[in-house]
């Protein structure tokens, strides 16, 4: 959603109008909307929306909005009977995914724009990847249109698609969907090599130079000012979702030891956004409830606000098949927050060489708790004697908002290699 914004934000810099499509909010299913958001769209950018058919919203009626699911089902207890089954009528009636009810409208609505205004650019952010169908429909009936397909993520070989139980009728629906998507852009954008390689190697079709890579990034905007993490404690903070393949266990055992072997208690975890009940089950595990705070969901400045006001930011990639390629949006506000990084995951992975390469903290293997346990000790006795942790580079401002969507006007007028 950010991606977008922040496109849309900075297309004009680049010689590009935008005109968005999107769902009407009323009929909008997303287990969380933040309105503040909207400040960022500037007052002259059109923005039509549409009906959307939602599911999502029956679900959210009958059983309250705290079964919405969450991307990667972070907020499902996957043990539970009922979870199982609304997984399993989601991965087989819904394909390619549960917000497909909206195609159709944003064809009609989009088909309008283009007929009536000439319009030859076609800009498709992803996911809900159901919205490159409106993309693929587009093409068949304006051939003369330019499609761009930006995929932030994986199709059917994201980390949580095995627990949407597919049939293998549904499965091969929903590659069939994937590989047309993919021979039909006209330019596909994607945040890391990693995904570049999983698509390039769907079809013969999909050449390497079709698929570009542009990474997330952060606004710089969003960072202005100067905000200090509080005096004479030592906070690690999450900002995010957090699904059970993130197994986060070697984190809160390696802070566990630390806390109870220096009775610290100006040490402190802060998770901000909804946590799993398995969280918070595992910190009373290890007994150090006390020494954790959860916020809850905040507003994106809230967010970032602590970001900043932490003293280490906590990234955990999750433990799925594909890791080394997953490059979550989180990890470039944290660089744009300037404060150090942990990071659990695969050390020779993506995102642990975007850390080193801007000496913006470390990553650790699941399997490396001792070594984890000793920095994160060295890392708070530091503060706590008031010593500047975070090492920066300044390797950062590559990742900059603006900087990212000059990259992804090249793509659309063709300019880019």
């Amino acid at each position: 959603m950010q991606r977008a914004l922040k496109f849309v934000k900075y297309f004009r810099e680049f010689g590009y109008e935008p005109v968005v499509v999107t769902v009407d909010p009323a009929k909008a299913s997303y287990p969380v909307i933040d309105q503040t958001l909207l400040s960022e769209v500037s007052q002259d950018t059109r923005v039509i929306t549409t009906d959307s058919f939602e599911p999502l919203n029956i679900l959210s009626a009958i059983m309250g909005k705290k079964n919405v699911p969450y991307g990667g089902f972070a907020n499902a207890n996957k043990e539970s009977k009922i979870q199982k089954i609304l997984r399993w009528v989601r991965g087989n009636f819904f394909i390619p995914d549960a917000r497909v009810g909206w195609v159709s409208r944003a064809v009609k609505a989009a088909g309008k724009l283009i007929e009536a205004e000439g319009i030859k650019y076609v800009f498709v952010s992803s996911p809900p990847h159901s919205s490159q169908l409106i993309g693929l429909q587009l093409k068949q009936r304006y051939p003369q249109i330019r499609w761009i397909a930006d995929m932030r993520d994986p199709w059917t070989d994201i980390y949580y698609y095995k627990d949407l139980l597919h049939t293998s009728i549904a499965a091969a629906k929903d590659a069939r969907y994937e590989r047309n998507v993919l021979e039909g852009a006209d330019e596909i954008i994607v945040v890391s090599e990693a995904i570049k390689r999983t698509f390039t190697a769907k079809s013969a079709k999909i050449g390497a130079g079709k698929v570009h890579v542009i990474p997330n990034g952060y606004d710089e905007n969003d960072f202005a000012g100067e905000v200090k993490p509080e005096a004479g404690t030592f906070d690690v903070s999450y900002v995010g979702t957090m699904a059970d393949t993130y197994k986060p266990d070697v984190f809160f055992k390696s802070f566990a030891e630390i806390v109870k072997k220096n009775t610290h208690q100006k040490i402190r975890f802060r998770f901000i956004g909804n946590a799993p009940w398995t969280l918070k089950k595992l910190t009373e595990e290890y007994g150090i409830e006390s020494y954790c705070e959860w916020i809850g969901h905040v507003n994106h400045d809230e967010a970032i606000h602590y970001m900043r006001t932490s003293d280490m930011l906590l990234l955990i990639i999750p433990d799925s098949e594909g890791a080394e390629g997953i490059l979550t949006g989180k990890l470039f506000e944290y660089l744009g927050a300037e404060r150090t990084i942990l990071g659990i995951g695969p050390v020779n992975g993506d995102a642990a060489k975007i850390i080193q390469e801007c000496n913006a903290g470390k990553m650790f293997e699941r399997r490396e708790g001792d070594a984890m346990r000793d920095w994160l000790e060295q890392q708070a006795e530091a503060v706590l004697r008031n010593e500047t942790i975070y090492n920066g580079n300044g390797q950062v401002k590559k990742f900059r908002r603006r900087e990212l969507t000059r990259s992804a006007a090249a793509v659309i007028n063709g300019k880019q290699g």
